[in-house]
């Protein structure tokens, strides 16, 4: 029996899926060069898939295409961080306050703490935190509201993994999510939603607490 190839979308997605998955682990470091070639050769396909997921990811802001310097890891900062989660801290809390007061179900919020707490290494932590985000605010009634939300969620994700290396500080972060759950489930919107924002601002100070002022 002829095997089929597998489509180039196929190859574009699953370099994708495993170039994120080392950047947010921290085997790609920020301003780490990401050579075309070299990816390649590591996941056995052509350049095409791996330029392509470059880009995708470009897009998402894990990573930044320079005319000189070629693909690279982005860098994260105190700017970058506080960019991405004032963005955050303007429009979460809004959102998730009127997903509760639709009476949004929170079964997907408690599936991914539980997700989040059995994790076996930052990314898969990370991918359950976003999730857990995501099931909260995505109900808010306003698809724009949510994509505008989608848009920062790698970059998020970035900024956390580089914290938690410094300083892990998911255990604290998920009594939070826990608490914003709690409130949520009790149908209290405007107290998940202060919840929420104070967990949001918090998290850039503490991790970050050299460059404030």
């Amino acid at each position: 029996m002829t095997s089929v190839p597998t489509p180039i979308p196929s190859r574009t997605q699953f370099v994708l899926e495993a170039i994120k998955h080392r950047i947010l682990t921290g085997q790609l470091p920020p301003g780490q060069a990401l050579v075309e070639t070299e990816l390649a050769e590591q996941f056995g396909v052509s350049k095409t898939p791996v330029r392509e997921a470059l880009k995708t990811l470009a897009g998402t802001g894990l990573v930044v295409m320079s005319q000189y310097k070629g693909a690279t890891v982005r860098m994260v900062d105190a700017d970058m961080a506080h960019e991405v989660y004032d963005v955050r801290l303007l429009l979460e809390p809004e959102a998730v306050r009127r997903a509760v007061r639709r009476g949004a179900s929170l079964d997907a919020a408690r599936e991914a703490l539980a997700r989040a707490d059995e994790a076996d290494d930052t990314a898969q932590r990370s991918l359950a935190n976003r999730e857990f985000h995501r099931s909260l605010y995505l109900a808010c009634g306003n698809p724009l509201l949510g994509r505008m939300l989608d848009e920062v969620r790698d970059q998020a994700a970035l900024v956390a993994a580089v914290a938690w290396a410094a300083e892990p500080s998911w255990e604290r972060e998920a009594a939070e999510h826990r608490e914003i759950l709690r409130l949520a489930d009790e149908g209290d919107a405007d107290a998940a939603a202060d919840a929420l924002r104070d967990h949001i601002a918090s998290f850039v100070y503490r991790a970050f607490p050299e460059e404030q002022e």
